[in-house]
């Protein structure tokens, strides 16, 4: 046997494959390494005069009012006719069967598709108008109200899904199936980064302490789809180290551990060059990231050189790590330190039998931090540049879910017809009540605002023209917004 028939004989497939896969993965990786660096070069020298890591070339399209985002998303779809969407005619009618060519043949979940009598449910809060807006704030959110003039309420929001992980796969990633890059990946992938030493995206979340609602978190809301991986969202946990082996094991040196980075660095590098897979690069630049966590995290999290009345204005909650409290707090540090987007998740929304008891309890956890939040930013001047949004995934029933005689099990059931969110800062316009439902809270009827049209205008304050962020994948063009979106352009201010 000849040395060349002895190299055939020995051959496998994966050598095979491996080997030949080198030219194309060498020329492919030069490609996607020089595209890459050009546009990281551009984005250090971009218009808007902002030194970044990575993003493209020609982002931000036009100047930015937001440069960065928190997002206070609220799972499990606040009740927004005890809240924010005052109905006087749900007094009116309280306990008689809502009309029903209002109702008009809509779907709901499966827990009130088959009920026949639904009953319009008055607020079981009182609402009163605040600020020199005049917006209107349920009595359970005291520190939300003290804060009106500065918040953009859009009270006609709508969605498509009845059930909670769709319809929150649909605001954060803008499909309802998972699988699509999230809001955050997607700025984390355009826009780059304007720190080195924290992740560009970074995801929190909390529930409630009675764990009334069984909520789960996915870790698609916070994934990268299709992107690489290093786009996805960096979840920092509720207790414990906020990131799984950050800290060195017993014995090893902040040297030690460089000199191994270093080590496996070289090794990946070998990897890239023959295979040309961006996972290696991504893996490359999540070790360097980590080394440089070890120091910047637990800064992060130290909250000693916090003033007193700071921490007092987020609550009694603000030193339990994994509280909502904590978490708006964190957030706030994140976005001083130049994080792109921070996901805050909360969960304990769904009110579908206890409505008179958990609403209350959920309002109060999530009303002093929510608004110490945007007080605190805009009393450090970060306000202006940082959009906060504040909302979930739909709304809730303004007819009763249940039986009217049995009050300890009043319930709301899922409505995606209409809805209230509210942002801050970032280039929203402050001081407005936008769009409009009906006299029941039951559709919007006034200046809807689709999903679409929401994400849109969050790229718009970001100086983002969300038809042109867009990503190839499997033969066709992706972007957040699908085929749909239009700014709102009265919401800007």
């Amino acid at each position: 046997m000849t040395p060349l028939e002895a190299t055939h004989a020995h051959l496998t497939r994966r050598n095979l494959f491996g080997r030949t896969a080198v030219g194309i993965g060498t020329a492919a990786l030069a490609t996607l390494l020089g595209r890459s660096s050009n546009a990281a070069d551009a984005a250090r020298n971009a218009d808007d005069g902002v030194s970044r890591i990575g993003g493209l070339a020609k982002l931000p399209h036009f100047p930015s009012k937001a440069k960065r985002v928190i997002y206070l998303f609220q799972n499990g779809a606040p009740s927004h006719v005890d809240l924010f969407d005052y109905k006087p005619m749900l007094k009116k009618m309280h306990g008689t069967q809502i009309p029903d060519s209002v109702v008009g043949g809509r779907r709901f979940s499966t827990m009130t598709g088959t009920q026949t009598a639904r009953p319009c449910l008055s607020a079981i809060t009182k609402f009163a108008q605040h600020g020199k807006s005049g917006a209107w704030v349920s009595d359970f959110l005291p520190r939300v109200a003290e804060i009106a003039d500065d918040l953009c309420f859009i009270k006609s929001l709508h969605t498509t899904a009845v059930n909670h992980a769709p319809a929150i796969t649909f605001f954060l990633t803008g499909s309802e199936q998972a699988g699509r890059p999230s809001m955050g990946s997607w700025l984390s992938y355009g826009l780059g980064n304007d720190t080195q030493n924290l992740p560009a995206f970074v995801v929190m979340t909390s529930r409630d302490k009675e764990a009334s609602c069984g909520q789960i978190f996915y870790d698609f809301y916070w994934g990268s789809g299709f992107l690489p991986t290093k786009y996805q969202g960096v979840k920092f946990r509720g207790s414990g180290d906020p990131v799984l082996y950050l800290s060195n094991p017993d014995g090893m040196s902040r040297t030690i551990r460089r000199d191994i980075l270093d080590g496996l660095a070289k090794l990946n590098e070998l990897q890239l060059r023959e295979y040309g897979d961006p996972e290696i690069a991504t893996r490359i630049s999540q070790y360097e990231m980590s080394y440089r966590m070890q120091m910047s995290v637990p800064e992060l999290t130290d909250f000693s050189d916090e003033p007193a009345h700071v921490l007092q204005m987020y609550g009694p909650d603000v030193h339990r790590q994994g509280s909502y409290a904590y978490n708006c707090l964190l957030a706030r540090r994140l976005a001083e330190r130049g994080v792109r987007f921070v996901q805050l998740m909360h969960a304990g929304w769904d009110q579908h039998r206890n409505l008179n008891t958990q609403l209350k309890i959920q309002c109060t956890d999530v009303d002093a931090p929510s608004a110490a939040l945007v007080k605190d930013l805009k009393q450090r001047g970060l306000l202006d540049d940082t959009l906060v949004i504040w909302g979930g995934e739909f709304g809730r029933t303004p007819f009763l879910q249940g039986k009217i005689e049995e009050t300890k099990q009043w319930g709301r059931d899922h409505h995606p017809y209409t809805f209230t969110a509210w942002m801050a800062g970032g280039g929203a316009k402050p001081g407005l009540s936008y769009g409009a439902s009906d006299e029941f809270g039951f559709n919007a009827v006034d200046d809807k605002v689709h999903v679409h049209d929401f994400q849109a205008t969050i790229l718009h304050l970001l100086g983002i023209d969300h038809t042109k962020l867009t990503y190839k994948f499997q033969g066709r063009y992706f972007r957040l917004t699908d085929v749909h979106g239009e700014v709102v352009k009265p919401l800007l201010a």
